[in-house]
């Protein structure tokens, strides 16, 4: 999850909240210096920290709650604005033909970053190409060229040429009848000259529609002064935050940007080609303070669940047909969306309940039982109930796991199929799954 530390901090904040007896301006202040303290831990800038806090303060003592809100539901939303506001307002990507021009320093993960946003262009159904403009790393263009190959989008380069603004000339003619072309310039190891000097004139020729700052999320203040060096050398439309994986800080990082006025596009939250997310404030403060980010999760699912597969499974289960094979389904379409941890930090409250060595433990568990599933008989999957003691020798001999990783795998089953059972007893939600089917709207099953 993103911002762990912090979003912990916050989650106690809201804990101390719902456990309070009343809401009084104790009560208030108490949860201000802890929101103060998790923000500067997190490396806020101390001035934006209190400015926030105070807009918090001030508002969960003078505003009444709206008809049938609780005081503590009121102070909860409170906190909930005033940190969304912080983040600014949510920032699109235009969908039209589009020139983008990636800037940032060594080591923020530009060129991975640059790959990332082509594959999010390219899912979209947009003609992609990559610029490898970078003249003064020795491996970019390979490095480009090899993200390029793993998404299967073209990459134009010139080995050995010195002048970087007359290959973003040549790869803009080459690249002349696709809708996105993403330029990767070079980095520097600091704000040098030259490095300025350089993007203004690859600036010139290309007259990007977008300028994109690459900035490692765990730089802290520093980010501040990088980003207006950029912006007065080039006009930064948009930011990108990179590694903001639970072990960055973030905040100097999300408060540099802030007082720069660059909003935040997307955010990187990993090392694989498919973490990057697009940034929405409300969604992403949702997720730090435990409470879920639906939205996000059913995007998740888009490009990667089989829609007709997933309806079959789901109206076999409804008729009560749950056989190792739905089951099966059931996994396949969990594990393709992502890394189990990053998915139940969508789910409301469910980071809460399971920590990182039981997902961890969850994610082989699910490895282990696919793997088996793959050395079972069609006959075996349909009927689980025949799988006794030879059978379940035979299975463990052919997947390479034990005999008690078949029979965790059989329990398991049973154990859902009863689960199944009951929540399908539930009338009303058994209708909610019927109309869901018949629009045709899976994403509210909250696979």
């Amino acid at each position: 999850m993103v911002m762990e530390k912090l979003g912990d901090s916050l989650k106690n904040v809201l804990r101390k909240i719902a456990g309070a007896s009343h809401v009084d301006e104790d009560l208030v202040k108490e949860i201000v210096r802890d929101i103060q303290r998790a923000l500067l831990q997190a490396d806020v800038n101390v001035q934006l920290a209190l400015s926030m806090t105070k807009g918090i303060e001030k508002r969960a003592l003078t505003e009444k709650p709206k008809a049938g809100v609780s005081p503590k539901d009121h102070v909860v939303r409170v906190v909930y604005d005033e940190l969304v506001g912080f983040l600014g307002e949510k920032r699109e990507i235009g969908e039209g033909k589009q020139v983008i021009m990636m800037v940032g320093l060594y080591g923020q993960g530009k060129t991975t970053t640059t790959g990332k946003i082509a594959r999010y262009f390219k899912r979209k159904g947009h003609r992609v190409g990559m610029i490898a403009a970078d003249v003064h790393r020795p491996a970019a263009y390979d490095q480009l060229s090899q993200i390029g190959a793993l998404i299967e989008v073209p990459v134009f380069g010139v080995p050995g040429e010195k002048s970087a603004p007359k290959i973003v000339r040549e790869g803009l003619k080459h690249f002349e009848k696709n809708d996105v072309v993403i330029l990767d310039t070079s980095g520097r190891h600091s704000l040098e000259k030259d490095l300025i000097e350089e993007i203004k004139a690859i600036s010139k020729v290309a007259n990007p529609t977008e300028k994109i700052m690459i900035i490692d999320a765990s730089m802290g203040q520093q980010a501040g002064p990088q980003a207006k060096a950029f912006h007065d050398a080039v006009g930064v439309t948009a930011v990108v935050l990179t590694k903001l994986d639970g072990s960055a800080k973030g905040g100097g990082a999300l408060s540099a940007i802030n007082v720069t006025e660059a909003p935040v596009m997307f955010i990187g939250t990993g090392e694989h080609i498919e973490d990057l997310e697009p940034f929405n404030p409300d969604r992403f403060i949702s997720r730090l303070l435990g409470m879920g980010d639906i939205k996000s999760l059913l995007e998740a699912a888009e490009g990667v669940i089989d829609e007709k597969k997933a309806e079959k499974t789901i109206e076999n289960i409804m008729h009560g047909r749950f056989s190792l094979i739905e089951m099966r389904d059931q996994m396949e379409m969990l594990t393709n969306m992502g890394p189990l941890k990053k998915l139940m930090s969508m789910f409301p409250g469910a980071p809460a309940k399971m920590g990182d060595a039981e997902l961890e433990a969850t994610q082989e568990k699910l490895r282990k039982f696919k793997i088996i599933m793959s050395s079972m008989t069609r006959e075996e999957l349909e009927d689980p109930k025949i799988v006794k003691s030879s059978r379940v020798k035979r299975i463990a001999r052919g997947s390479g796991m034990k005999a008690q990783d078949v029979r965790a795998l059989l329990a398991h089953y049973n154990t859902s199929k009863r689960q199944m059972k009951g929540l399908l007893g539930n009338r009303k939600l058994r209708k909610q799954l019927q109309k869901q089917m018949k629009d045709g709207n899976l994403g509210g099953l909250g696979m």
